[in-house]
Order: C-alpha cells, then sequence, then structure tokens
C-alpha cells in the first residue's frame, strides 16, 4: 500500500470522529482522487476510490459554492476546532523516474488560532 492509500483512508475511517466538516472535507477528498482516477486510470486508485466511497459518510447540507477556492480541514484538538487549508502538488513530468506522480500535500493554518496551536506545538518539538 502507497502512504497516499493509507493516509485517505485514515481522514475518512479513523480520523472521522475528529474530524468537524466531515461532509464537506469527504466529498472534497472523494471528488479529488475522482479526477486523479480520470486523468491517470490507474486500476489500484480506481479500487481505492469505490472503498473509499463506501464508507459511511454523511452527505453534504448543499452544493459547494462556484466561488469557492478551498475547502477548509476542520478538525476537534483538545477543545479547540483547528482549521487549515490545503495544497496539493503533483510531480507529474520530472526528470527523474522515481518522483513520477509524486504527490505532496501541504496543510497550512487558516485562523489565528490554528496558526497560534501550531507555533506552540512546534516550540514544544525543540
Amino acid at each position: 500500500m502507497q502512504f497516499g492509500e493509507g493516509a485517505r483512508r485514515n481522514r475518512l475511517h479513523r480520523d472521522a470522529a475528529r474530524t468537524v466538516n466531515l461532509a464537506e472535507w469527504s466529498s472534497h477528498l472523494l471528488e479529488r482522487l475522482h479526477r486523479q482516477c480520470e486523468s491517470t486510470a490507474d486500476p489500484e486508485l480506481i479500487k481505492l476510490y469505490h472503498e473509499l466511497k463506501a464508507y459511511p459518510i454523511p452527505a453534504r447540507s448543499a452544493p459547494l459554492s462556484a466561488d469557492n477556492v478551498a475547502i477548509p480541514f476542520k478538525m476537534r484538538f483538545e477543545g479547540d476546532v483547528l482549521s487549515f487549508i490545503s495544497t496539493t502538488m503533483i510531480f507529474s513530468t520530472p526528470v527523474d523516474i522515481t518522483l513520477s506522480e509524486l504527490a505532496l500535500e501541504t496543510f497550512f493554518p487558516a485562523d489565528d488560532l490554528t496558526a497560534k496551536r501550531m507555533r506552540a506545538m512546534a516550540a514544544n518539538l525543540k
């Protein structure tokens, strides 16, 4: 199993109880995975998509707004709701074949509270 597959499963299954906006976030992840399946036709990704789609995930209450630029990931952590935006970069035409189709997803604080909590956690790692 690739790392990305496990991370996707965790976000939609094990970590679901901590996800505040599970319906919106899981729909976003499934839509993104579906686009990746369409562009690559990778049988393992297609299999993963169908597996994740079968998880008991609540439906969104309304369609996303057309002007929505990002879907925040909101999670409960020690009594607070932390909010992140993410960006995914895919190396689709690298010079080194070992980087082919490598995806790197990064999360950034979407509000002041989350930024403050992340700085505090980072300071405790030193």
